[in-house]
């Protein structure tokens, strides 16, 4: 018997999955959870064979929670469930320990076949196509790293020019504001553009707000 643990934060598509389990040979659902939270502490008590594993949930998300399971449990492989399947959702649930990732629109035996596949340990993705989708993941991680670390090298003179160019003042206001010269605005500008490696103001103001420099409509 196959035990299989349902996590969806939608009661009706969960409960649809529940009934639709249950009517199978060699399968029995032995919890249907709504959050991350309660999947993480269910999964715990229960040790489920296979996790349905929604990726969107209130408090800890999908994701975070297989992590966790993952670290935690031997044994327990968990699918992601989602409605849209954009390749970083699916690396990112690879990365965390899912050993495979469905839609939520795919009809309900290819979710059955899924959870035979999962657990008699054969891969639901081409290995070649997870190396893949990961050495993506992970360049793209370390881009965002060396983007954030670009943003931390701002001073404070040039992170309170670029809050006040996302507060949209005018060059003139800005000056007046921080009680500098045109020229040295557009010099701190300059610097700042250099420094972030972007070519617009537009870029290094969507850079500082992305990795939470600034935000739009405060001061510093």
């Amino acid at each position: 018997m196959i035990r299989v643990l349902v996590a969806d934060d939608h009661r009706t598509f969960a409960e649809a999955l529940r009934t639709a389990i249950r009517v199978e040979r060699g399968l029995s659902v032995v919890a249907v959870t709504h959050d991350g939270e309660t999947t993480i502490e269910a999964a715990s008590r229960k040790r489920p064979d296979v996790i349905l594993m929604d990726v969107q949930m209130p408090g800890v998300d999908g994701i975070t929670a297989t992590r966790r399971i993952s670290e935690d449990l031997d044994g327990s492989r968990v699918i992601m469930l989602s409605a849209f399947e954009d390749e970083h959702t699916v690396a990112r649930a690879l990365d965390a320990g899912a050993v495979g990732f469905i839609s939520k629109s795919r009809p309900m035996k290819e979710v059955v076949e899924a959870i035979r596949t999962a657990h008699r340990g054969e891969p639901l993705i081409d290995p070649d196509q997870i190396r893949r989708i990961l050495t993506q993941l992970r360049r793209k991680r370390a881009l965002d790293a060396a983007a954030r670390a670009r943003v931390e090298r701002l001073t404070r003179r040039e992170t309170e020019i670029l809050q006040g160019l996302a507060r949209g003042l005018s060059p003139s206001r800005l000056s007046e504001e921080l009680g500098i010269s045109r020229h040295t605005l557009r010099t701190h500008q300059q610097n700042i553009l250099f420094k972030l490696k972007v070519h617009s103001k537009h870029e290094a103001l969507v850079l500082a707000i992305r990795h939470g420099k600034i935000r739009t409509g405060e001061t510093v």
